[in-house]
């Protein structure tokens, strides 16, 4: 038999989502079926897996040991009764050793950790940790080998506490807003799962105000907010943004979009714009400026290629010139999110970008 007790981070959410977690390889049939014959209980009853989880609930498996490291991915190692986030130490949730596989992705951790460079930490507590990404570093991970951003914050988390790998079996901090690789700035990631469904709710429902710079092609004189559709073509990694659903590709794959902007600083070839994302998606500023004839400067994807020659010729820029500037937090009165209510975050923009703003726009005064 082994027991766990939950702890915080597992608390909040379904006891069958709980299960997924701490027996990764277990398919949703063999869970129900051992549900359905109190192989597995809660509290020491029967339970239907749709019961929410609460701090201090015991859940124990009636397996043997070789049973539940086939399915946990943890080596046998007896009885335990620990806590993920307490007791356990530095093993894994309920006390098993960890497998080669799971040192494997521990060492990745610390290898991020201490191998990626540029990265500043903006803000954190308890549940939130907000960061400044610098270009060229992947907010999640898009192939098996790659070293993100994602696995930095964890490495970061373990090397201030290196018990805290007892709870990656059944909750893993994690970013809750993705930039693109060569996109600099804000990113935001819950440390807890209740500050991780915060930021992930803030995001569905739009109460956050994200905000970008970019340098764009042309002259933007007044702001605008501007809407369309956007479809993707995912074996080229591209999207396309247009004024109707139809012209956008079929309805079904197009998509809403929404992006207001306002320049800040203007010449005849080019514009310095304050740009917020009212929707999300892939590309969508690239994409939307680009649709209405102002492509970022740099962009090789949706850019103009003459234009990012001379560019990269005089100044070495090689990427798409966007940063994720600020992020605003809707006010909240009490719990969860309270010690975000209201604040406003700010993010410095690259050197490189600050040399541009200064060359490109050399009447644009340090208050503007």
């Amino acid at each position: 038999m082994q027991s766990v007790t939950i702890g915080a981070n597992q608390a909040g959410q379904r006891l069958d989502k709980f299960l997924h977690k701490y027996l990764p390889l277990a398919g949703s049939g063999f869970l129900y079926k051992m549900l359905r014959k109190k192989n597995i209980t809660l509290n020491g009853k029967k339970a239907e897996g749709r019961e929410i989880l609460s701090v201090g609930d015991q859940v124990c498996t009636f397996f043997s040991d070789e049973t539940f490291g086939k399915f946990s991915g943890r080596a046998p190692a007896g009885d335990s009764d620990s806590a993920p986030g307490g007791s356990s130490g530095g093993r894994n949730s309920g006390g098993k050793a960890p497998l080669p596989a799971e040192e494997k992705r521990l060492g990745e951790y610390w290898a991020a950790y201490r191998r990626l460079q540029g990265i500043t930490v903006l803000y954190e507590d308890g549940d939130f940790l907000i960061m400044n990404k610098p270009i060229g570093i992947l907010t999640q991970k898009a192939a098996p080998g790659d070293v993100s951003l994602n696995e930095w914050m964890i490495g970061r988390l373990l090397s201030g506490n290196p018990a805290f790998a007892g709870e990656l079996s059944t909750f893993r901090p994690s970013v809750c807003n993705r930039l693109d690789r060569n996109t600099s700035g804000i990113v935001l990631g819950g440390k807890s799962l209740a500050g991780l469904q915060y930021l992930n709710r803030c995001i569905r429902e739009r109460s956050l105000g994200k905000f970008y710079r970019t340098i764009c092609i042309g002259a933007l004189g007044e702001a605008a907010s501007v809407r369309g559709y956007l479809s993707k073509d995912s074996m080229r990694n591209q999207v396309t943004v247009a004024r109707t659903a139809e012209g956008g590709g079929s309805a079904e794959k197009s998509v809403p979009v929404h992006t207001a902007y306002a320049p800040i600083a203007v010449t005849d070839r080019y514009t310095l714009l304050e740009v917020e994302l009212i929707t999300g998606k892939s590309h969508q500023i690239r994409a939307h400026l680009a649709s209405i004839g102002h492509p970022l400067i740099g962009d090789a994807k949706y850019g103009l290629e003459g234009v990012n020659r001379e560019l990269r010729r005089r100044y070495g820029l090689s990427h798409q010139l966007l940063h994720a500037c600020r992020v605003t937090f809707p006010e909240v009165l009490s719990g969860m999110g309270s010690a975000l209510s209201g604040r406003t975050f700010t993010a410095p923009c690259p050197e490189l970008f600050a040399r541009l703003e200064r060359e490109l726009f050399p009447q644009k005064t340090e208050s503007d």
